[in-house]
């Protein structure tokens, strides 16, 4: 275990040391940034850092240090804060200078006050991201985690100073802000106006505030933190970024390392903002609503000041944070399992057929539908994604359900729609602009990257779509189609590119649009859907299910190209198939063929193409249309 010290457990000691050190040289932040980049170097100390996504916030210490995994659900607008102030004591005039970076409200020590007009003063600008836990993620990838991670109990070092109270007080204490602003002021010894003198070191708020209208506390609803999935659990972070903000967007999946800050004094300072508003409404300039959205209770959405951030390409926590191509290559992780890649793609394939009722070329499929991934865009097109219309689905043993709950098992981050005439006319899938609160609010379409999204049409009954459940059938086609999201502003609407990965299951052909329609041929129908589908996963070693899950994650970042000679080679064997066929081979087969090539080759672990796979895919591509066509000639309608 790395020795636990204050950069832990006290971070903002260690900042304090190297801002003395350093004032007034600029360089302190950046060897703030690189002290911690080293610290978390150091025998997997990342591992000792407790997280927000699986320790309650009321076990942690305020003003230590955490990480968050997380997902960016909106961005606010940027705030000032004093980066740098400077504090006078009145009685010897001994002046010293602050920072105010990482903080939430600015410190001072007794018998001092902040020289708001100080020639020293710094004022920085912060970005304000609204985060919360990545939609969807899985209980294998959560179980996980909290294996590897440090036992965190409730913090016994410190004593809790006037401002700090348990979770549940807090909470109370948040729903009923009178109560909160009595108890403030009755336990303060600044009372009355008086701001010099405290025996405890006073503080003032370093962020710029706007919001100054009135809101009734008893009248407020629920504060809705704005998950893009129902049911969803964890916390919602204001996430303060200090440093290339511009470089994250919405949506990005991150995972930052900052100071915790769950100060309830927060709380009190806007109570008394909105307060304060009955005395001059002409400076409001927030409403209400935003000015609650945009700073709520410290206890329920508590903040974090980023000292370091990373973008993820995965949240597979069995693979390396970090793996780019290059990296891909050399790993010696990468390496090693590539080395046994064939027997886990085979142990894959035998499972995936078994859950599909013993249909083994339907199991092909999906593992192709499972390692697709968007790997460019050529002006508006997607290149890469592979929707799966999986057609012939039994309609009342629940098996779509069961067969989501194995797919599950897989991937990091899932979700189950049940398409039905009520969940289209009253679901909201578009994320859109609320402008009396400043904020986007989220919608089920608002997932991170590579999440796998089953869409079951088997429950689809007879009925009648209102204007919502059409714009909702809408967006479900702009995202299978376009990978892309498009957001409501009210006034317009905006393109949010999108790498989801959709399983269609239905009893016909789909009404939504996909890349590849397989008809389901059950070789067995087990008597008992349920008992079935769990015998598959209670038979499967804990050990080779975390095979499959890094087999799945892993294929998707490897690189894959096409060689010229291979090139000529499928551009001739095309005309040869035109010439056969003119009527039934088009230039969308060919497009269909070498993305089933292109992942069939990567899920063998090849990254370029043989002329063996290509053979293969067109195997594969004859068998799937002789299927259909099959069908076809058996209901006397197309599929």
């Amino acid at each position: 275990m790395p020795c636990v010290g204050d950069w832990l457990n006290s971070p903002l000691s260690i900042v304090q040391g190297i801002f003395a050190q350093n004032v007034p040289n600029s360089d302190w932040e950046k060897k703030v940034t690189e002290y911690f980049k080293e610290k978390l170097k150091e025998n997997n100390a990342t591992n000792w850092v407790p997280s927000l996504n699986d320790v309650p916030v009321h076990y942690l210490k305020p003003n230590s240090l955490v990480k968050f995994r997380c997902m960016v659900q909106d961005m606010f607008d940027p705030e000032f804060y004093m980066g740098v102030y400077e504090t006078v004591d009145p009685n010897t005039n001994a002046r010293v200078l602050h920072f105010g970076k990482y903080r939430d409200v600015a410190e001072c020590g007794p018998q001092q006050e902040i020289d708001l007009n100080s020639s020293q003063t710094v004022t920085s600008e912060r970005q304000t991201f609204y985060c919360v836990p990545v939609p969807g993620e899985s209980a294998w990838f959560h179980a996980y985690i909290s294996a590897s991670q440090a036992r965190v109990s409730p913090s016994t070092s410190y004593t809790p100073s006037r401002h700090k109270r348990s979770y549940e007080e807090d909470e109370d204490m948040d729903l009923h802000p009178s109560k909160q602003k009595e108890q403030h002021m009755g336990n303060s010894c600044c009372s009355g106006g008086d701001i010099h003198g405290c025996a405890e070191p006073k503080r003032l708020e370093t962020e710029a505030s706007a919001g100054h209208h009135v809101i009734s506390p008893n009248c407020s609803p629920p504060l809705d933190l704005n998950f893009p999935l129902p049911g969803e659990k964890g916390p919602a972070c204001l996430v303060k970024v200090y440093e290339s903000w511009e470089s994250f967007k919405v949506n990005d999946v991150l995972e930052v390392f900052g100071v915790l800050s769950v100060d309830p004094v927060l709380s009190i300072m806007n109570s008394e903002e909105r307060d304060s508003s009955t005395l001059d409404p002409m400076e409001c300039m927030d409403t209400a609503e935003e000015q609650r959205v945009h700073s709520p209770p410290a206890s329920l959405v508590p903040r974090i000041h980023v000292i370091l951030a990373q973008k993820l390409q995965h949240i597979n926590p069995l693979l390396p944070a970090c793996l780019n191509e290059e990296e891909s290559k050399t790993c010696e992780f990468v390496s090693n399992f590539m080395s046994e890649l064939s027997p886990v793609r085979a142990e894959l394939l035998g499972f995936l057929t078994h859950a599909l009722l013993g249909d083994s070329l339907a199991a092909e499929y999906l593992i192709l539908h499972l390692i697709s991934t968007v790997y460019a865009r050529r002006d508006v097109l997607p290149l890469g994604k592979f929707t799966v219309n999986l057609s012939g689905c039994p309609r009342n043993s629940a098996f779509t359900e069961h067969l989501y709950r194995l797919i599950q098992q897989l991937v990091p981050a899932s979700y189950h729609l049940q398409m039905s005439i009520e969940s289209m006319n009253h679901s909201r899938f578009i994320p859109h602009k609320d402008y009396t609160a400043n904020r986007l609010v989220s919608g089920l379409l608002q997932l991170a990257s590579n999440t796998s999204l089953v869409i079951d049409e088997t429950q689809l009954e007879q009925g009648q779509l209102d204007t919502a459940g059409v714009h909702n059938v809408t967006a479900l086609g702009n995202l299978i189609t376009w990978q892309k999201v498009d957001y409501d502003f009210n006034y317009h609407r905006m393109e949010f590119p999108c790498n989801i990965n959709v399983l269609i299951t239905s009893e016909g052909r789909s009404l939504l649009p996909s890349d590849c329609q397989v008809h389901l041929q059950p070789q067995i129908i087990p008597p008992n859907m349920e008992e079935y589908m769990s015998s598959l996963l209670t038979a499967v070693l804990p050990s080779v299910l975390n095979k499959f899950r890094i087999y799945l994650s892993l294929l998707r970042l490897l690189d894959y190209s096409i060689s010229d000679e291979v090139t000529k080679a499928v551009e001739d064997d095309f005309v040869e198939m035109r010439k056969n066929d003119p009527e039934s081979v088009t230039a969308d087969d060919l497009h269909k063929m070498l993305l089933v090539a292109r992942f069939l080759s990567l899920s063998a672990g090849q990254t370029t193409l043989s002329r063996e796979r290509w053979l293969r895919a067109k195997q594969l591509e004859a068998l799937r249309k002789a299927r259909l066509q099959q069908q076809k000639c058996v209901n006397g309608n197309e599929l």
